[in-house]
């Protein structure tokens, strides 16, 4: 069941809008989402560096020159780099979930 954008206390960029939280200001500061996005994003990178792991666990390494221990080693490195480099480029959508699942966490009354 979705909730019409107007009773949503995020607009479709993510951000907090104030009509939304009883007339108050947001209580989150830039500082405090520019964090979450950062962390929204190291998920992501996490998240799609396992996806590219999966799909490079098959592949065999070149018999000639490649194999051992260092391209493993070296293999981990770059998928890491290419996750990162997904993330920061728009990714496949799941930091924008989470970032707006954590901004509408830190909103909520305790």
């Amino acid at each position: 069941m979705t909730t019409p954008l107007s009773t949503t206390p995020l607009d479709r960029l993510g951000t907090l809008r104030p009509s939304t939280l009883g007339g108050a200001a947001p209580t989150i500061d830039a500082k405090d989402q520019a964090r979450i996005k950062a962390s929204a994003e190291d998920f992501e990178a996490f998240f799609v560096t396992h996806a590219f792991e999966d799909m490079y666990g098959d592949l065999s390494s070149d018999p000639l020159f490649g194999g051992g221990e260092a391209e493993s080693i070296f293999r981990s490195f770059l998928l890491q780099e290419y996750g990162k480099q997904v993330a920061r480029t728009g990714g496949v959508g799941v930091s924008d979930m989470v970032q707006k699942q954590l901004l509408q966490l830190q909103e909520s009354p305790r």
